[in-house]
This record gives C-alpha cells, structure tokens and sequence, in this order.
C-alpha cells in the first residue's frame, strides 16, 4: 500500500510542477486559480510522502518520489508545453526509470 501511496505522492508532484508551468502562460484570475492547484498539489504530495516514510526507507522513498516527479514533468513538458523531444533527454529520462525500478527491486 505505501508504494501506491508513495506513486500518487510523485503524480501529485507532477502535478503541482505543471500548475507552475500553466500559471506561468496564464493571465488574471487564471494565474491565481493555477497558483490555488500548485498549493493543494503541493500539499497533497508532502502529506502523502510524510506517510510514506514512517515505513518505507527515507532515502529510497525520496529517490522514487522525485524520480516520478522529474519523469512525469518531462514528459509532460514534451507533449503539453512543446519542450523538445531529443534523443539525449529520453536517453537519460529512460536511465531515471530503469534506477527506479532498480531501487524498488532491491529495497525491503
């Protein structure tokens, strides 16, 4: 259970990054309700990785929680915000996912 929830703390984190990049493009009361998101999202990946940790090893918790979080912001910067899609940048996103799968393997 604490991996699902430690998954769902990375996507919160994915999505409190993308609230900061629409609120970036946005204007008005956009901007406020984008910045609104990034809070909730914010607080709801902290809660969710605070919980996590009282059973789950710290360093490998943290590791995968930013792991998704870099992974799910690239990808989505690539296929929301146009970033570019280079060989080298999926080259090394791919390398962050097979060192997740790794420290899940060998943690307890």
């Amino acid at each position: 259970m604490n991996w699902i929830l430690l998954i769902i703390a990375g996507l919160f984190e994915v999505a409190f990054a993308t609230c900061l990049g629409k609120a970036k493009e946005s204007t008005g009361i956009h901007t406020t309700y984008w910045y609104i998101g990034f809070i909730v999202c914010l607080s709801i990946s902290m809660i969710l990785l605070v919980k996590v940790t009282k059973e789950l090893p710290i360093g490998t918790a943290y590791a995968v929680w930013t792991g998704i979080g870099a992974i799910g912001t690239v990808l989505l910067g690539i296929l929301v915000f146009k970033e570019p899609a280079t060989f080298w940048r999926l080259f090394f996103i791919s390398t962050l996912v097979m060192s997740i799968v790794g420290l899940k393997a060998v943690s307890n």
